[in-house]
C-alpha cells in the first residue's frame, strides 16, 4: 500500500490518539512505550490530550502519584514519561550506550566513580531536586556547573531513581523499584512506538532509540509494511482514515513533531523555526490543521488569562476563527 502525504499524516494522527481516546493516562503511556519530558508541564498536557475525554492534568498527577507512570532518562540521554516497566526495558538497551557517550562529560565535571557513589549513598530518597542538591552540596559534593544534574541523571540511567510522585508542583526523586527487563523487550517496544506513532521508518525507531539499525530490523517482524510516497515504513495493524482532522492543538516538546527523525512532514522549514526561535532547543506548542503545523500558540495560564496564537502558515479566514474558539476551549490550563 503506497500512502500519500495527506493518508499518511491522518494515520498517524490517530495512532498518536490527538483526537482523545477511551485510554487512562497510564494506558497512554503504556502505549506509546514513552512520551517526550523535557518540560513537565508539556508533556501532563500530552498525556491528557489523549487520554479520555474529561481527563485533566490532575488527573496525570495523579498516575505519577500512584507510581502508574514515572519520568526518567531511558533514551537520547533525554526525559520521558514512561511506564516503570517500559523504563526498565529501555534502559536494559540503552543504559550502557548512554554511560558510554557521557564518560567525557563526566571527567570534565570531575566525577569519578567514588564521588558518584557517594552521591548515590547521601542523597535523600522522595525529595525535590533543591532538596537533593541541598544534601549534596552539605556532604561537600559541590553540586554547581552541570555536577548536581548530571548526578541525577547518571543514577537515573543507571536505573537508581527516577522522577515520580508530586508535593505540590514539584515532582519528587524517588528510588526505582526493583524490575527485571523482559526478555529480549525490543521488538515489543518497536511494536508500541509503530502503533503509537506509525507509519514509522526504519530510520524513524532507530533515530527514537538511538540504536543501531540492525537490531531495529531484526525487530520489525509482525508489523505491516506500506510506503509513504514511495519510502518504506510500518504500522501495526490496520491503516486508520479519521478524514480530514481539522484544527488540532498540541503542547510543546510533543510527539507528533519531535517522534520522528524528519519533521518536514508535518512542518515547513519556516514553521520548524518558529517552533523553535533562536534554534535553542525549546519547542513551542503548535496549531495543526489536517495534520500540518501552521502556527504556535500559548494557553491561558494563572498568570495570563487570554490564549494567544501567531499563523505562519497562510490558512483561510474561516479556519482562522475556528483556531481561535479551539484555543479558547482548550480546557487544560
Amino acid at each position: 500500500m503506497n500512502l500519500t502525504a495527506v493518508q499518511a499524516r491522518r494515520a498517524r494522527w490517530a495512532s498518536q490518539l490527538l483526537g482523545g481516546s477511551a485510554l487512562t493516562p497510564a494506558q497512554v503511556v503504556d502505549r506509546a512505550v514513552a512520551l517526550q519530558g523535557q518540560d513537565l508541564p508539556a508533556v501532563l498536557r500530552a498525556i491528557a490530550i489523549r487520554s479520555t475525554p474529561g481527563t485533566t492534568i490532575d488527573d496525570v498527577r495523579a498516575a505519577f502519584d500512584r507510581g502508574e507512570i514515572v519520568r526518567s532518562w531511558p533514551v537520547r540521554g533525554t526525559l520521558f514519561a514512561t511506564t516503570p516497566q517500559h523504563l526498565a526495558n529501555l534502559l536494559s538497551l540503552t543504559a550502557e550506550r548512554i554511560h558510554r557517550s557521557t564518560i567525557a562529560r563526566r571527567a570534565q565535571l570531575g566525577l569519578d566513580d567514588a564521588t558518584l557513589a557517594r552521591a548515590l549513598e547521601v542523597a535523600p530518597r522522595g525529595a525535590t531536586r533543591a532538596e537533593v542538591l541541598d544534601a549534596w552540596e552539605s556532604a561537600g559534593l559541590d553540586p554547581a556547573g552541570g555536577r548536581g544534574y548530571h548526578m541525577i541523571f547518571h543514577h537515573a540511567v543507571g536505573g537508581s531513581w527516577h522522577w515520580g510522585a508530586f508535593r505540590g508542583d514539584q515532582q519528587l526523586l524517588v528510588p526505582a523499584a526493583a524490575r527485571a527487563a523482559d526478555p529480549d523487550p525490543l521488538p515489543a517496544i518497536v511494536r508500541g512506538l509503530a502503533t503509537a506513532r506509525g507509519p514509522v521508518t526504519e530510520n524513524d525507531l532507530a533515530w527514537w532509540l538511538k540504536l543501531p539499525k540492525t537490531a531495529v530490523r531484526r525487530a520489525l517482524g509482525g508489523l505491516t509494511e506500506v510506503a509513504v510516497e514511495g519510502e518504506r515504513a510500518w504500522i501495526a495493524g490496520e491503516i486508520a482514515d479519521p478524514g480530514d482532522t481539522g484544527v488540532t492543538l498540541i503542547p510543546g516538546f510533543d510527539e507528533w513533531i519531535l517522534g520522528y527523525e524528519r519533521r518536514e512532514f508535518t512542518a515547513t522549514s519556516a514553521m520548524q523555526k518558529a517552533l523553535v526561535p533562536g534554534n535553542n532547543g525549546v519547542f513551542r506548542p503548535a496549531i495543526l490543521v489536517d495534520g500540518v503545523a501552521v502556527g504556535t500558540w500559548q494557553h491561558r495560564s494563572k498568570t495570563r488569562r487570554e490564549a494567544t496564537f501567531e499563523l505562519v502558515e497562510k490558512v483561510p479566514a474561516a479556519t482562522a476563527k475556528r483556531i481561535a474558539r479551539v484555543i479558547d476551549a482548550w480546557p487544560h490550563v
